[in-house]
């Protein structure tokens, strides 16, 4: 029993030490209305803001809420991400930014009343990416993997089998913002939820080949 309990505390502390604490990140343009509670992350998003830059629609905007870390070199961060969408273009999940020009938005958009797993890719412009789902989860999963010059973004339902619903290329060997966004470019807000939010550093894949033919 003793042993029993040993090893269930050690996983709950492997758990904890694992997790990104929400305390110590940064805020980029921060919500009137946000709180941290349960390694959860709730907001209520901010009206008529997005991030775009120019492509199709002809403006360029910077100004909705993101929740940040930075890192570097390789690694994997996802989200379990919850919205109660209202208007169109509602969105939220996560971002990869390095700067104003340059960054990776993905999660969850609302369109004509439907679902859509997005993904928004901007590099000097931005382009839009979409799977429309025809029926609504309780919650997705939203994982990005960085890895040498390239990320890849994928989706889940249950936290266990996931989908990769892109895979675009991503400057390497800079720091990155990495975190939480939402966006309401039409409405008047709306509350969105993000849980157990991870990012787990990966090993250069560079440096590992380099080391496998220098031992």
């Amino acid at each position: 029993m003793k042993k029993l309990i040993f090893c269930f505390c050690a996983l709950s502390l492997i758990q904890k030490l694992s997790a990104q604490s929400l305390e110590k990140m940064t805020w980029f343009n921060e919500p009137e209305k946000w709180e941290i509670k349960n390694n959860s992350l709730s907001m209520f998003v901010t009206p008529q803001s997005d991030y775009w830059r120019v492509s199709h629609y002809g403006f360029t905007v910077d100004d909705a809420p993101f929740y940040y870390t930075t890192y570097g070199g390789e690694f994997e961060a996802k989200v379990k991400i919850t919205g109660s969408y209202k208007a169109r273009f509602d969105q939220m999940g996560l971002m990869l930014r390095t700067d104003h020009e340059h960054y990776i938005k993905a999660g969850v958009e609302f369109v004509d009343g439907k679902y859509n797993l997005s993904t928004v890719v901007t590099h000097n412009k931005s382009d839009w990416s979409v799977i429309t789902l025809e029926k609504t989860p309780p919650a997705i999963w939203i994982k990005a993997v960085r890895r040498l010059d390239a990320v890849e973004i994928l989706y889940s339902f249950d936290d266990k089998n996931y989908i990769m619903m892109r895979n675009a290329p991503f400057q390497d060997n800079i720091p990155v913002m990495v975190g939480l966004m939402a966006a309401c470019p039409d409405g008047e807000g709306f509350n969105a939820v993000f849980e157990n939010f991870r990012v787990k550093h990966l090993p250069d894949q560079r440096r590992l080949k380099w080391l496998e033919t220098h031992q």
